[in-house]
């Protein structure tokens, strides 16, 4: 073989081999691994927690030996990671196993978003700590809706409305449509009582609310809307009132006279005296529903209040 066949040999194989090396060159990692491998495995270790979060370091942590002892236990408790020893020894990260509802089902995040609590136990060596529950503000909260009144103001369409004395019940004056108070079925309807002025006499009897039982009469200028038996509410129009004024208030449970007659009342007709007891009660209720005052409420008054009657309207009424 000539030298230059030789010479031209040994020059491919010293290329081949440059390219060779070149291209298997040890990766600057290995390198710093190699000289300083604590140092660089921890730098390693951080880059590929930032990247990746922290449950990556279980899969990562098995690669080396070298590489796997930088996660000594310190920075893996920092990190909530806890350090088993491998079959060599070598310690390997491992995560705490998800909290478990009774049912034994996994469960990663409480109902708040929180990161359910370990099975660790507490420090003090108690059992698995209780999922906090969520905070009041996170709690759906559900809004109370406002209980329709169970009574309301009989007079509140009447023109004209203007509170007169307080004798066996109220008179007033003006004109236009009265309701019932509240639930009631209707006792009496005519316009042909002429023991009263004007003729008109309704009673009807609450069947719901602090009065249930009660008998409330209608009389003098007023004009019946419903019959006897009707069942009504405080939205159903009972009379209409005309010229003349009407009186209202407590009746006797027969629907017969007003309950201030009654002797157990202090059997005050409509002679008097007045105001009565009685009067007094029923237009307490009024004004508690939003009726005007009637001038004498402060006067000395007569008779008895039987029993059965609430005294005091708006506690009653929840006002």
């Amino acid at each position: 073989m000539s030298s230059r066949s030789a010479k031209h040999r040994k020059q491919k194989q010293t290329s081949r081999s440059h390219r060779s090396a070149r291209h298997k060159k040890p990766s600057p990692i290995t390198t710093a691994l190699q000289n300083h491998p604590t140092r660089a495995a921890a730098a390693v270790t951080g880059a590929v927690l930032i990247a990746t979060g922290a449950p990556a370091v279980t899969h990562w942590a098995g690669v080396g030996v070298g590489q796997a002892a930088v996660l000594n236990r310190a920075s893996g408790a920092s990190l909530g990671i806890r350090l088993s020893p491998a079959s060599d020894g070598t310690p390997v990260a491992s995560h705490p196993a998800p909290a478990r509802t009774a049912s034994g089902h996994r469960r990663d995040h409480d109902r708040s978003g929180r990161p359910a609590p370990t099975s660790g136990g507490s420090p003090s060596g108690g059992g698995a700590q209780p999922t906090p529950s969520p905070s009041p503000s996170r709690r759906h909260r559900h809004h109370k809706h406002a209980e329709p009144a169970v009574y309301k103001n009989p007079l509140r369409a009447v023109t004209g409305l203007a509170p007169e004395r307080i004798d066996q019940g109220v008179d007033f004056a003006g004109s236009g449509p009265i309701y019932a108070l509240g639930d009631a079925v209707i006792t009496n309807a005519t316009s042909t009582n002429y023991g009263w002025p004007g003729g008109g006499w309704i009673t009807y009897r609450l069947t719901d609310g602090p009065a249930a039982g009660l008998t409330v009469y209608v009389a003098e200028g007023v004009t019946p809307t419903v019959s006897v038996g009707q069942a009504v509410t405080s939205d159903t129009v009972i009379a209409n009132m005309f010229g003349g004024g009407i009186e209202t208030g407590w009746a006797m449970a027969s629907g017969f006279t007003a309950e201030s007659q009654l002797p157990e009342a202090g059997a005050i007709s409509g002679a008097g005296p007045f105001p009565t007891q009685v009067g007094l009660n029923f237009e307490e209720l009024l004004q508690t529903l939003g009726v005007p005052a009637a001038y004498n409420r402060y006067d000395y008054p007569y008779g008895l209040l039987p029993s059965g009657y609430p005294t005091d309207w708006p506690a009653a009424l929840g006002s």
